[in-house]
């Protein structure tokens, strides 16, 4: 049913509903996630939305009730947001949410799972190997020999993550990763540049590059400026075809909906490696996801518009009514 206007009831009551952006929260990644808040919060308020902000903690729910929020958008990275613990309770309230679902997001965040979800679909990804906290030997791997790349099995941003040239390097590297996780995840390194894919309703945007100017994109090469970004990078067409497709298969191998970014090694024979997928991308003024989009002609309010429609257009009909017990 469309008014004067030819806008439909829906998109109107769309228009209406009350956005809770979910931001910061207690992970190692905090502070990423309030400047990615901020950056939506701006968005829909520039789009005309009722957004309000909400600082995740262990109060959400009751925030949540007393803001009257209609649909969240979740801005949280890292563990109690990309993880599916925040998608479980917002499904125990009956509120819908921007990405993925519970699984989904927990098989993302889970590098192990997430590798083991990528071999069985016959994915290209880096060799690997999982240690846990307590291991001995100076080298306690079988298969894999240096250099390698030591990751907390679930953090982001490249929280705790070391490149280990030498076996020597191992067991401080080790050590930094067992700060975050009883598990770490060994993977080989592969020489080559480092790529990214954003996908978006079921499409694969734009392939970006990033140079980082030490070599190693961590976390300071994301975000204190130390990258040079090419977008749309500079690949063959039959690469940058390969890579979309690949992102695009990983994303749906892992059941992701709405916006995530996957992120490749592009090896010194041109083959796009799997490294992992974001189900809650960045969206902070260096972030990739808005590079990939703004390539294929999505601005960065336009962008935001998409994921939250997609949030509730995917929303089924559980919600109690205002007045029903939250």
């Amino acid at each position: 049913m469309k008014g004067r206007a030819g806008e439909s009831m829906a998109t109107r009551q769309m228009k209406k509903a009350v956005v809770g952006v979910l931001m910061g929260g207690r992970s190692a990644e905090r502070e990423v996630s309030l400047r990615t808040g901020a950056a939506i919060l701006a968005a829909l308020r520039r789009l005309g939305r009722r957004a309000v902000g909400i600082d995740a903690g262990p109060d959400l729910p009751r925030q949540l009730a007393r803001k009257m929020v209609d649909v969240a958008f979740i801005a949280l990275h890292g563990r109690g947001g990309e993880d599916g613990t925040v998608q479980g309770l917002l499904e125990c309230l009956g509120i819908p949410y921007t990405g993925s679902g519970v699984l989904a997001s927990a098989l993302a965040m889970d590098k192990k799972q997430s590798k083991w979800v990528f071999h069985a679909h016959k994915l290209s990804t880096p060799d690997f190997e999982v240690l846990t906290r307590g291991v001995r030997g100076a080298w306690p791997l079988e298969r894999l020999e240096p250099p390698v790349v030591v990751k907390p099995i679930c953090e982001g941003s490249s929280v705790g993550v070391s490149v280990v040239r030498t076996r020597g390097a191992m067991a401080r590297a080790l050590t930094t990763a067992f700060r975050y996780d009883p598990e770490a995840l060994v993977e080989a390194y592969v020489s080559g540049r480092d790529l990214t894919v954003g996908v978006l309703d079921d499409l694969a945007l734009a392939v970006v590059e990033m140079r980082p100017r030490g070599g190693f994109y961590g976390y300071d090469a994301k975000y204190k400026g130390k990258t040079e970004y090419l977008v749309p990078a500079p690949l063959t067409a039959r690469q940058a075809a390969r890579t979309r497709d690949l992102a695009l298969a990983a994303h749906r191998a892992l059941g992701c909906r709405g916006a995530s970014r996957v992120d490749f090694r592009l090896d010194e024979r041109g083959r796009p490696l799997l490294i992992e997928v974001n189900t809650i991308p960045g969206m902070t003024a260096t972030s990739l996801l808005p590079k990939s989009a703004e390539a294929v002609g999505i601005g960065f309010d336009g962008l935001v518009e998409r994921i939250l429609d997609a949030a509730q257009l995917d929303a089924s009909p559980r919600r109690p009514e205002r007045g029903g017990a939250r």
